[in-house]
């Protein structure tokens, strides 16, 4: 899920272009989403995890999700699991879908979130990391994802909020449908499978570099010059979050969280940065990266064997805090 923080970049840059508002109705650029009461959600409802479309019913095929057209016809059809803007909820793999799909009707050229990525940050930038592998990076120079299995985890239960451990053991509530649609990720190796990383899962499937995460970080923490930013679209992404109507507790993580513009913000579990204005994301296993506008600091932290500590990996937290302590 650190993808998401690269995929939120992606976003940003959309909005700094003026492709769109973030109160901008999602319908006023995708028509066909304003179906099941989706018609008054915005831009940022979506962004932040309130539009109650954590988990989708249709069942989600490799094939259908390598298909933008298809995938877009079930994802409008979706009908959200609360009032929108009532509650925020972890959109764990569904964020990225709908991102990509606001994109592709908002940019000139139709592009994907990931080829959107490639062309406008990862180029300029001159980073590695992508959303949706290539064919010309060779399997020898890919690190395989270890660990993280469900029978893994059921021997590191005690490192998990007990509130989230009984919500995942349940397939049938939201929690346990949004993490096992797709079932072709429900095993830990399958993220390795080349045809998986093939497709553009803008939620969970980046691959790349720590330096490439912390150097897109490093770029927004300093203003997003480098990628001829607007000022209003930093200003909202290190805005102090807002919280939905109903507060702070995640319908989804089981506790409370706070999200902006696509990004994770500083939250009780999840303290991270030097104030309120950091953004960032973890990922499954222990991976983080993050931007700290206040010391105009990138931060990346990528590993190939999985943690189960939630919200993220002992091994992480070690080097963050040596990072702090040299900052002051």
């Amino acid at each position: 899920s650190t993808t998401k923080g690269m995929a939120s970049i992606a976003i940003a840059v959309a909005h700094s272009r003026g492709m769109f508002g973030l109160d901008d109705r999602v319908v006023d650029h995708w028509p066909e989403f304003g179906q099941h009461g989706k018609d008054a959600i915005t831009v940022r409802q979506l962004v932040t995890h309130q539009a109650g479309l954590a988990a989708v019913d249709i069942p989600l095929t490799l094939e259908l999700l390598g298909d933008p057209d298809a995938l877009g016809e079930i994802l409008a059809a979706q009908s959200p699991a609360w009032a929108p803007g009532e509650f925020h909820g972890y959109h764990g793999q569904s964020l990225g879908w709908y991102e990509s799909q606001l994109l592709r009707r908002c940019d000139p050229s139709g592009r994907t979130i990931g080829r959107y990525f490639a062309d406008e940050v990862a180029r300029p930038l001159g980073i590695e990391f992508y959303i949706g592998l290539p064919d010309d990076v060779g399997d020898e120079r890919l690190a395989s994802f270890l660990g993280g299995s469900p029978a893994s985890a059921v021997l590191h239960l005690r490192e998990m909020p007990p509130r989230l451990v009984l919500a995942l053991l349940n397939p049938f509530g939201l929690t346990g449908r949004v993490f096992r649609n797709p079932k072709a990720l429900l095993k830990a190796s399958d993220i390795n499978r080349r045809d998986v990383l093939r497709i553009e899962l803008p939620s969970v499937n980046g691959t790349g570099t720590a330096r490439a995460i912390a150097k897109a970080y490093g770029v927004l923490a300093s203003g997003g010059v480098e990628l001829d930013m607007r000022r209003e679209t930093i200003r909202e992404i290190e805005a102090a979050p807002q919280p939905p109507r109903g507060g702070a507790s995640d319908k989804v993580l089981k506790t409370e969280t706070a999200y902006g513009f696509g990004f994770m913000k500083p939250f009780p579990m999840l303290p991270f940065g030097s104030s309120a204005r950091a953004f960032g994301h973890t990922g499954t296993g222990g991976s983080f990266g993050y931007a700290d506008p206040d010391h105009a600091l990138g931060y990346a932290y990528v590993m190939n064997r999985a943690d189960f500590a939630v919200p993220t990996s002992p091994r992480e937290l070690a080097v963050r805090y040596a990072v702090e302590k040299a900052l002051g």
